[in-house]
């Protein structure tokens, strides 16, 4: 890496022992280094939303704010600029194929050692793209999975954060609130998703979303729905 250039990176993980040991293998990379550490995915936002630039997020799938692949989408959505691997303790090839349909420029198992996270954040870093090598990505999805991943990837950064709420069960009301913005635009956003996602109701959007989070996302039946 250059010696001369300051990296700035984003941890993203609610284990705090496996942040310390990801920061502890990434400052071993660089020279100059500012490396910001979430627990969760509110901490994320506020931490991008800050307007600081960012070189290169390590996110971890399953964190309190995000379901399965929901925080990939709305960070790639939101910041499309910004390279994100995802880090993860789920390294089914399925699920590594769609974090890389959903646009992350790298996948790290958590169980990969130090010197190999080290090469594969540094290829990232350099522009390339980073998996591990017995992973086929060519296998594709099957069609109703890989129509709906286009549908999904459609939805404006806002309207993901909707259905991310919505998959918890938020009424609109709750939604309104947290997003700080009227009902009114919370229920123009649903309609757009519901619209989007070729589906009738809320309900049957958060089911359609759960059909490709390979079990991560619960099928419940929002409240008001």
């Amino acid at each position: 890496m250059n010696e001369s250039t300051l990296y700035r990176l984003v941890i993203a993980d609610d284990h705090p022992l496996f942040r310390g040991a990801l920061r502890e293998a990434v400052s071993g990379l660089f020279e100059r280094a500012e490396i910001a550490e979430a627990g969760s995915f509110d901490e994320v936002s506020k931490l991008l939303d800050r307007g600081s630039e960012v070189d290169l997020i390590l996110l971890d799938l399953t964190m309190p704010g995000v379901r399965g692949f929901s925080g990939l989408m709305y960070l790639r959505a939101q910041y499309p600029s910004v390279p994100i691997v995802v880090v993860s303790a789920n390294d089914d090839p399925a699920v590594i194929r769609r974090c890389m349909d959903f646009g992350a420029s790298g996948f790290i198992p958590k169980t990969l050692g130090t010197e190999e996270m080290r090469t594969a954040i540094t290829r990232v870093l350099k522009g390339g793209v980073w998996t591990p090598p017995d992973v086929n990505l060519e296998a594709g999805s099957d069609a109703e999975a890989a129509e709906l991943m286009a549908r999904l990837a459609t939805l404006t950064p806002q309207q993901v954060r909707v259905l991310m709420m919505l998959s918890e069960g938020l009424l609109n009301k709750q939604i309104a609130y947290e997003l700080s913005v009227s009902e009114a635009t919370v229920k123009a956003h649903v309609s757009a998703i519901l619209q989007k996602l070729g589906v009738e109701s809320r309900t049957q959007a958060v089911i359609a979303a759960a059909k490709i989070e390979v079990g991560q996302w619960p099928q419940v039946a929002p409240a008001g729905s």
